[in-house]
């Protein structure tokens, strides 16, 4: 016996060290292959004294195709009930097997001198990796006098994966030879039915359970992809490219549940070599649409206006915070611990854009999210850390975040550069990030329509609203009442119009809701729930000092609950504490908002913001965070008063509430979005935060944060809190 588990050990030994000596002799060989070529190459250049002909910057976009090798085929059902009769080992076959693969890949390179370096993402079908449906007999052993066989069936599953890793090789003129590795998602197996066929005459076991039920497999490990390629460009703008690659998306689990006992997992290993060939289309580094021209400013200033072909920009950020040990009576389940915490989390994402015809771009952001929140992203309603977000893992992992399409429609007035508006600092943020340079008219239509956030467009304002280089608390990046439209990450699907004058703006968009308030999932019905939203901007001058006035109107129209009918529940049944999640109650109803928000200059370099607002506290939050009503404000000092241009100071206090209905919900035990500790009596939370932001160089700067938090929770009797931070934020 021991014999034959070492044998098995070491065939799987044998399996993994294959596997990866298989990786290690491609690098070895494409390693091998690029030293000789750039020796050589080197000894050209030499005689020659002449730099690579070929460029190989900027940006390039291109298809691909190939073949999927699985290396895991195999795959059964474990039993996880005992040895019970019911729950032995199934072994139904695997329906995995090696099929097509094909897709698009978008990159940015560098170039110094023979040296080639960028950052690539790509999203591609790959077929054949679903799990195996059908009708199976029972082994002998099975008592198939009792259980003639069983049924599965597999819903679709996630055949795709994309990536977004780093790329590194050596050119010799039109030659590029490269590794490549990154992060990657996908390949998730798609809800399950088990069922056992039974003989109803035998009544020796009638508590069997036949049916099991599984949803979507998971994986907590981190997916990545390794690789590497050679590209030949054989036009100017064209080039072929061949690679292979390791993709591993980790070790992926299946509950198969059922009401009463017993219980099977599914486990499979989805790790696949890829082999491709795609073709480049290539942009190159001049990324100029029209000759740069001399453009005349609304304040006289001449200034160069280029028209770009394609906009592509990175941005990281790490966040480490956490809070020494603080008074409080007791702790519940939502509640920050008192004994003191200190966690982190980082967030990168590739940001490209591309021209599509006149006026029209489209964009793609994906993104990479690691580590946790304080308290798990629970504990306050006016949360501490907007940057981490609230899905956190111990492993990197990717998302597609942003993919919509924008187009500008000009309406005359004149054209300006499209690098920011007064008031509104997501204009001059989209000028780096999901914005492409254009000269446009100062009055126009903007229609956008794709995944994004709700925050890209409404309810901005330049002092008080990205989380990666201002304040951090909820209260502050956004209204805490505005409990717009979101996945759990903070993006759905929508479309939005904006219609921009010389001194105003109205915007009015509809988003889908969440499926369910607070889910990761996307409602995938059109308008089955949905929020529509408008807002108006103006903007004025007061004694020469700029500023902008918005008014913000949002409806949540879908199924939520309402407090008072949650807490009459637990009354009647005597069943507490009461559950916002019980689905039996969930009703078509409306959640209606507004806010107000104010952006001010004082002074040159120093401005004030406000912000005020109000939901329907009747009804459970929806999708952003737990607050009816809102007031924050204040002021924000730029480094041209201390010689750092580029350096920031701010300073801000929030005062928050809660319904009624809501109170009495928590106080009877109740859980909602971020609050809930069981406590007796609620009053309102306060904030108040303040940073430094130091300005590093061009692409990067750190920031000290603190916030001090009385009542976290609206708990009269936690707090205050004190919150340490220190953020790292790099960009290009």
């Amino acid at each position: 016996m021991c014999v034959l588990i070492f044998i098995r050990a070491s065939f799987r030994n044998a399996l993994f060290l294959a596997r990866h000596l298989t990786l290690f002799l491609i690098a070895s060989f494409w390693l091998c292959l690029s030293i000789h070529v750039v020796h050589g190459s080197e000894r050209v250049a030499e005689k020659k004294n002449a730099p690579p002909l070929f460029s190989w910057a900027g940006m390039y976009l291109g298809l691909n195709g190939g073949v999927g090798v699985p290396l895991h085929p195999n795959e059964h059902l474990h039993a996880n009930g005992g040895r019970q009769i019911q729950t032995i080992d199934l072994y139904p076959g695997s329906q995995v097997r090696s099929g097509i693969t094909f897709g698009a890949q978008a990159g940015y390179n560098w170039q110094k001198d023979h040296l080639v370096y960028g950052v690539e993402t790509d999203f591609n079908y790959l077929d054949g990796r679903g799990g195996k449906s059908g009708f199976y007999p029972t082994p002998a052993f099975f008592h198939p006098e009792v259980i003639s066989g069983y049924w599965l069936n597999y819903q679709q599953p996630v055949n795709f994966y994309a990536s977004m890793r780093v790329r590194a090789g050596l050119a010799f003129d039109r030659l590029l030879i490269y590794g490549a590795g990154g992060v990657a998602l996908g390949g998730t197996r798609g809800p399950a039915t088990l069922m056992f066929l039974a003989d109803e005459k035998v009544k020796d076991f009638p508590s069997w359970p036949r049916v099991f039920e599984a949803r979507q497999s998971f994986s907590r490990r981190m997916k990545y992809i390794l690789g590497a390629g050679m590209e030949y460009a054989f036009l100017d703008d064209t080039s072929l490219r061949f690679e292979a690659f390791y993709l591993n998306r980790q070790l992926n689990n299946q509950d198969f549940n059922t009401g009463s006992r017993g219980q099977y997992i599914s486990k499979f290993r989805n790790e696949d070599y890829i082999f491709r060939a795609g073709v480049n289309h290539l942009f190159g580094a001049e990324n100029d649409l029209s000759p740069t021209i001399r453009e005349e400013t609304d304040n006289k200033e001449n200034k160069d206006v280029k028209e770009e072909i394609y906009s592509v920009h990175g941005l990281t950020t790490s966040v480490v915070q956490g809070y020494p040990k603080f008074n409080a009576q007791y702790s519940g389940a939502y509640s920050f611990i008192p004994q003191g915490q200190v966690r982190s989390g980082t967030s990168a994402g590739l940001f490209m854009g591309l021209r599509l015809w006149q006026g029209a771009s489209v964009y793609f952001n994906p993104e990479m999210d690691q580590g946790y929140g304080l308290q798990n992203t629970v504990g306050a309603a006016s949360y501490v850390n907007a940057t981490t977000t609230r899905v956190g893992s111990s492993a990197p992992y990717m998302r597609v975040q942003r993919l919509f399409l924008r187009q500008i429609i000009g309406l005359g007035g004149g054209t300006q550069q499209d690098f920011g508006e007064s008031g509104a600092q997501s204009e001059l943020l989209e000028s780096t990030a999901n914005q492409i340079s254009d000269k446009v008219d100062k009055d126009r239509l903007t229609f956008t329509i794709g995944k994004m956030s709700v925050q890209d467009i409404f309810d901005d304002n330049e002092y008080a609203h990205d989380p990666t280089k201002d304040f951090m608390n909820f209260a502050f990046t956004t209204l805490g009442t505005f409990d717009y439209a979101a996945n759990k990450w903070g993006y759905t699907d929508g479309a939005v119009l904006e219609w921009r004058k010389d001194w105003w703006t109205a915007r009015a968009g509809v988003y889908q809701l969440s499926q369910l308030p607070g889910s990761v999932n996307i409602e995938p019905v059109l308008f089955r729930q949905y929020m529509a939203v408008g807002e108006v901007e103006a903007r004025y001058d007061i004694l020469e000092q700029p500023g902008a006035l918005k008014f913000l109107f949002f409806s949540n129209n879908g199924y939520f609950n309402k407090f008072d009918e949650i807490i009459a529940l637990s009354y009647a049944t005597d069943s507490y504490p009461p559950n916002i999640s019980n689905n039996s109650l969930r009703q078509w109803r409306q959640k209606n908002g507004f806010g107000v928000n104010l952006s001010q200059q004082i002074m040159p370099n120093v401005g004030f913001f406000l912000r005020a607002g109000l939901n329907n506290g009747r009804y459970e939050t929806v999708d952003y965070t737990d607050m009816n009503q809102t007031l924050t404000g204040g002021l924000v000092f730029f480094g041209e008063l201390w010689d750092r241009p580029d350096d920031k100071i701010g300073f801000g206090a929030a005062i928050s509430g809660i319904s009624g209905s809501f109170a009495r919900y928590l106080s009877l035990g109740g859980i909602a979005s971020f609050v809930g500790d069981g406590g007796l009596t609620y009053t309102q939370e306060k904030n108040i935060e303040t940073f430094y932001k130091w300005h590093i160089n061009d692409y990067l700067e750190m920031t000290a944060d603190y916030q001090l938090m009385m009542n976290p929770g609206y708990n009269l009797v936690r707090g205050p809190v004190n919150f340490f931070g220190l953020r790292l934020r790099a960009e290009f």
